[in-house]
């Protein structure tokens, strides 16, 4: 077990310096971020000025190192639009989004393995068409329109909910079902295609003719071993929902991590951005390793192998 994990974290570590290589060389080729701060109208030695004050002049491999120090010390020194720590600006507005992403993924889970499971054991009746549909729809709308339908729906037309922007539960309501609506899809198809695989197994046969009930069978043995692929595209989806949130976040006005990337590329804010990345890139990382060490408690051949 020990040589397992040492190997995913090994892993876990050169993925994570390999996205911010490839990080920094975007925000470098991105533009120069001194014309957004000065402006058009300021002269060459203003420019180069500033450029040696953030180290611009620098050789990029300097620069690279530098970034590599800042992002495993976790000091990205300050952003050039907010004038304060980059670091306190990225920590100060993802608990917004984690909150949001915890909402989305929860209910995309609730909502999607129950359905895939009612759809695989009824195959061909009302809940599998069920299911096909909200997976078809769900897959097939964007969310920056699914979010602003269900503004104008459900805020300006009913006056049920508010638009956006953060505050109370109310506020996370319209967010939440736009993020969770394309993860729920996904996990409601998967669910049903390995459930319906796992349910043609001759061990669940012989499990019937024992005289188990149906929904033993499929809580204790079926489901358990169609959960490896589920596991993944949860894990997957959580990653992938928070790349997801800057469309959601910018629909709604939220205020969180995915406004704030919005903000930082927009004016070509190379210190927020790396920071940005590094956070997002090690958020990706640890649910991927989370996922490897979920492997291990699901299935026992992983652990001996």
């Amino acid at each position: 077990m020990i040589p397992f994990i040492s190997r995913k974290i090994g892993g876990a570590i050169i993925t994570f310096a390999l996205a911010l290589s490839i990080a920094f060389g975007l925000s470098r080729i991105s533009g120069d971020p001194t014309t957004n701060i000065l402006g058009p109208f300021a002269t060459p030695d203003q420019f180069d000025e500033l450029r040696t004050k953030l180290g611009l002049d620098d050789p990029l491999i300097v620069q690279f190192l530098d970034y590599l120090k800042s992002a495993f010390t976790v000091s990205f020194g300050d952003s050039l639009q907010f004038g304060q720590s980059a670091t306190s600006l990225v920590l100060e507005r993802l608990p917004n989004t984690l909150i949001l992403l915890a909402i989305a993924l929860t209910l995309a889970v609730i909502v999607g393995v129950p359905l895939g499971v009612l759809a695989a054991t009824r195959e061909g009746r009302v809940w599998d068409r069920l299911a096909s549909t909200v997976a078809l729809l769900g897959q097939s709308m964007p969310v920056f329109w699914l979010g602003l339908m269900l503004i104008l729906v459900f805020a300006v037309n009913l006056g049920w909910l508010p638009a956006g922007q953060d505050g109370g539960i109310d506020h996370l309501i319209l967010p939440s079902i736009t993020l969770a609506l394309y993860p729920l899809a996904q996990i409601a198809r998967l669910t049903r295609a390995t459930m319906a695989e796992v349910l043609r197994e001759p061990y669940i046969d012989a499990a019937r003719a024992r005289g188990l009930s149906s929904w033993r069978i499929i809580a204790v043995h079926a489901l358990r071993n169609a959960s490896l692929p589920v596991v993944t595209i949860t894990a997957l989806q959580a990653g992938l929902l928070l790349s997801g949130a800057v469309a959601v976040e910018y629909v709604y006005d939220y205020a969180g991590f995915g406004l704030l990337a919005i903000q930082a590329v927009e004016f070509r804010d190379f210190t927020l951005v790396q920071a940005v990345v590094a956070f997002g890139v090690l958020a990706f990382v640890l649910l991927n390793l989370l996922v490897d060490l979920l492997y291990a408690v699901i299935d026992p051949r992983i652990r001996r192998s």
